[in-house]
């Protein structure tokens, strides 16, 4: 029987964990670089470095202009998007990777509930229960009143609902562009939008910093293409239970790296949440209806 392109489940679970890897090495960069840096720099130095990387084909985007009315969005999402990084810069380097993680697994939840607000998808009764089973494994991550809820949490928070947003515009952009275009563009807006907060708070950086800051573009971009390189071999059903691992990588790096502790709880409830996405997930593809609920690692940097 010929192979079709969404038939070879394991490589599709090797190229998600080499996902999986390559972001955990992101944030736990940017971990190491800390508070060296203000947040948005950061984050405008990593864009540019993408920005460079994406120069040829994004001047060949401009050249052939874009369809009417796709500039408001692509700009819409744009500031989502520095919304979105400054945010997880910010978090990043204030609470352990593991948290960040956790609370980075609300994305396609946001995008759920946007879907139904904004599209107007229906939410059947299994969606809502696994919407409710995620929020609470977001509750059990943040556990307030019983412990402090540091900024970092809130603005993760912020990045999770910011991410989740800019998604819901690259979907409906979808329709219109190519992929690669929406990459080239979303670096593009992002820079020119970190510029100006940047410049604000300058602060110069060492040769050392824009090295790391290198690495952080490199494998963010490396990610990305082992996500789509995932997408392409298995379905969501198959690779998205994979994602959980990036936690367990998350919290192993914060023990040994950072010295942070492992948190049970910050795993039970990434767990929930990986568990709740990978059910909407599962019901879509068995009713073989196109899913709208994105992978949890499709919001990154």
């Amino acid at each position: 029987m010929a192979t079709t392109d969404q038939d070879r489940p394991l490589v599709g679970i090797l190229w998600m964990l080499a996902t999986g890897l390559a972001f955990v090495v992101v944030t736990g960069v940017v971990r190491h670089l800390g508070t060296d840096l203000p947040a948005a720099q950061s984050a405008f130095i990593r864009f540019l470095y993408g920005l460079v990387f994406l120069m040829p084909s994004l001047l060949s985007i401009l050249r052939r202009g874009l369809p009417a009315g796709a500039w408001r969005l692509v700009l819409g999402r744009g500031v989502l998007h520095v919304v979105a990084v400054t945010l997880w810069f910010f978090a990043m380097a204030r609470i352990p990777v593991a948290e960040v993680t956790a609370i980075g697994y609300l994305n396609p939840i946001v995008v759920t509930v946007g879907a139904a607000l904004i599209f107007g998808e229906r939410l059947a009764m299994r969606r809502i229960v696994a919407i409710a089973v995620a929020l609470l494994g977001a509750l059990v991550i943040l556990r307030p009143g019983l412990r402090d809820v540091a900024p970092g949490h809130l603005a993760q928070l912020g990045a999770a609902v910011s991410f989740g947003l800019s998604y819901l515009i690259a979907k409906r952009l979808s329709a219109d562009l190519p992929a690669g275009a929406l990459v080239a563009l979303l670096s593009l807006t992002v820079t020119l939008g970190l510029a100006p907060l940047a410049l604000m708070a300058w602060v110069p950086p060492t040769l050392e910093h824009l090295a790391w800051l290198g690495l952080v573009a490199a494998f963010a971009t490396f990610g990305h293409y082992a996500m789509a390189r995932a997408f392409a071999a298995a379905p969501l059903t198959v690779t998205q239970p994979v994602t959980f691992l990036q936690l367990v990588w998350a919290a192993l790096l914060g023990w040994v790296v950072f010295g942070e502790a492992v948190d049970p709880y910050v795993l039970l409830g990434g767990a929930m949440i990986i568990a709740a996405i990978s059910y909407m997930t599962w019901r879509e593809a068995k009713a073989r209806r196109r899913a709208i609920t994105p992978a949890p690692d499709a919001a990154k940097l």
